[in-house]
């Protein structure tokens, strides 16, 4: 598996952000945390999430909740495309991770 620039998208919709990924069969994203529970969709392909060090797989369509606190990583089996829905008001794409993300 290798880590990779990311084609992403992003949309804003009224204090909502989505940003849509596409990732290639074999690639991942890296192993993250929020401070606050959120909802992804796996749009198309087949992925593995690793939450906390437990593995799921999901095939599309697929509607995940992540928990607030949750290291969470993405593995994709199929080139897939998923979004990450988040509540926030930022709409600086060079802010948005630093707002998002936990460290």
């Amino acid at each position: 598996m290798i880590e990779f620039d990311l084609k992403i998208q992003h949309h804003f919709s009224d204090g909502l952000y989505a940003k849509k990924m596409e990732i290639p069969k074999d690639h991942y994203i890296v192993s993250h945390k929020h401070t606050y529970d959120h909802m992804s969709i796996l749009a198309s392909g087949k992925v593995m999430v690793e939450a906390n060090d437990i593995k799921t797989e999901y095939t599309a369509p697929a509607c995940i909740n992540i928990l607030a606190g949750t290291y969470h990583a993405i593995v994709a089996l199929e080139d897939s495309y998923w979004y990450c829905i988040h509540a926030t008001s930022e709409t600086d794409i060079a802010m948005i991770d630093n707002v998002l993300i936990e460290e």
